[in-house]
């Protein structure tokens, strides 16, 4: 796919865009700026988009207690970006399913 690498699919996110009609919510490369997300948006989905909020996560320290001892990890950082389109213009993300 390229910058984009998959659509959030949360709950925290579908309440968004139920709320807000014209925003969704995808997973992209860290090293890709809003620029980049836009084109990548536009000629993937052909919408018209209007603006790119874009956040840095980083990854969560995880452990647990096994039988040989804690298992100590790490979840992977991510960049999120919240994509606003135009007004009438909609993704339908659950057809690729």
């Amino acid at each position: 796919m390229g910058i984009i690498i998959k659509p959030i699919f949360t709950e925290k996110q579908t309440e968004m865009t139920d709320k807000f009609e014209n925003r969704y919510g995808f997973i992209v490369l860290p090293t890709a700026n809003k620029v980049e997300i836009k084109k990548a948006i536009e000629e993937l989905y052909n919408v018209h988009v209007e603006r790119v909020n874009t956040m840095k996560y980083d990854g969560k320290i995880k452990s647990r207690h096994t039988k040989s001892g804690v298992v100590s990890g790490k979840t992977p950082s991510f960049k999120k970006a919240i994509v606003t389109l135009k007004k009438g213009d909609t993704i339908d993300l659950y057809s690729n399913i």
